[in-house]
């Protein structure tokens, strides 16, 4: 571990804090790739201040641009080097910041949305790019800061650029927040993706009804089936987390759609439970039962390759003066992609904190400096 002298800039919490309080009040819902673009504009601007190269590439499908930002330390062209995973997109609405969550701070827990999630890891990162080039240190690798878009959605537009640019690079550190009191992560479950679709038939549910077929009912048989699919012992989880059907009251309901979550820990369970799910069939034979989706993201296991990259940052970070622990989770992020590729990722290197998702979403403010030495260690010694 380098020490820092008097003569070198420090690393400062409240101005990380500063830094992170201005990505946050740029709001930026997965859908709205305008929003999102806003804060590409200030990453970019920032980047470049830096001396990083920068690719641009404009948004699919309404969602944001691709940015890419490239070191320019003099390494050996082709060098594999760092490749660090952010996404700038949180799942909160549009307005959120300036209504019920609006930015605050209460000793060591500041709220914002999107704070936790991920936007304090991704300047966590930045800032500590930002700290070897105000100290005229460079890292051993080439280090490239992916920014994503719509990771939130599932990185649909993003995961072939994701997966492409990976395998240029010796290893992965996502920004994703740290858990469970700043646990890094060496594993998470895949996660798939399917839409049921009933189609029955509608009629007068007071004049005709014996003429209906409900696709109501028929889900709703769909749906036990599918529920009863999780098996906590495996590690495999279902959940319909949406569902639509019905014009009215008064109508047998012709159609309706639900929307299926599917959680698993290895490729061969992905692959067996992938196949029940789109396996299903009508029990109605006059409803028919369309089954679309698949896998979304592969399962993220801990492998040799892992396993030597998390003792390396463990190793530093017990240096830097804290315990470093890891875990396995369920929920995704982009690093499924990659650890799935075989390229060595560490995960939930972000702030420490709580409440992704949710009105609660808090860092934890004692976090931000030992996480952003950590990030500098581990680009002034990767090699």
């Amino acid at each position: 571990m380098s020490i820092e002298t008097s003569n070198e800039p420090i690393i400062d919490a409240e101005e990380i804090l500063e830094g992170i309080q201005a990505w946050v009040g740029i709001e930026t819902p997965s859908h709205l790739g305008q929003e999102v673009n806003k804060l590409v504009d200030r990453v970019e601007s920032q980047m470049e201040s830096l001396g990083a190269a920068i690719e641009r590439t404009p948004g699919k499908d309404d969602f944001g641009d691709i940015l890419i930002a490239r070191t320019q330390w003099g390494h050996p062209p082709d060098t594999a080097g760092i490749l660090v995973l952010s996404h700038l997109d949180t799942v909160h609405p549009l307005g959120t910041g300036q209504t019920t969550l609006r930015w605050h701070r209460d000793n060591d827990h500041v709220q914002g949305p999107g704070i936790y999630d991920m936007k304090a890891g991704a300047y966590i990162a930045y800032y500590a790019y930002q700290h070897l080039v105000r100290s005229g240190r460079r890292s051993r690798l080439p280090v490239t800061f992916f920014y994503v878009p719509e990771e939130e959605v599932g990185s649909p537009t993003s995961r072939a650029a994701i997966e492409a640019e990976a395998q240029k690079h010796k290893y992965v550190l996502v920004t994703e927040p740290a858990r469970e009191g700043g646990k890094c992560v060496t594993g998470r479950k895949g996660a798939g993706r399917f839409t049921l679709t009933a189609h029955g038939r509608q009629a007068h549910s007071g004049v005709r009804p014996q003429d209906g077929r409900s696709a109501i009912r028929e889900m709703a048989r769909q749906i036990l089936d599918i529920e009863a699919l999780t098996d906590h012992d495996l590690g495999v989880t279902t959940n319909v987390g949406l569902i639509n059907g019905g014009t009215g009251v008064n109508v047998v309901p012709g159609e309706c759609v639900a929307e299926v979550d599917l959680r698993v820990p290895t490729p061969e369970l992905a692959s067996e439970y992938s196949d029940k799910i789109l396996g299903l069939a009508a029990y109605d034979t006059d409803v028919s039962l369309v089954i679309e989706g698949g896998m979304n993201r592969p399962p993220y296991k801990k492998d040799a390759g892992i396993a030597a990259l998390y003792e390396h940052a463990r190793a530093l970070a017990a240096e830097i003066g804290f315990e470093l622990k890891d875990m396995a989770t369920g929920g995704g992020s982009d690093g499924n992609f990659t650890a799935a590729l075989g390229i060595p990722t560490l995960d939930g290197l972000g702030a420490d904190g709580h409440g992704p998702h949710t009105l609660d979403e808090t860092i934890y403010f004692s976090s931000l400096a030992p996480m952003t030495k950590l990030w500098v260690q581990l680009f002034e010694t990767l090699d």
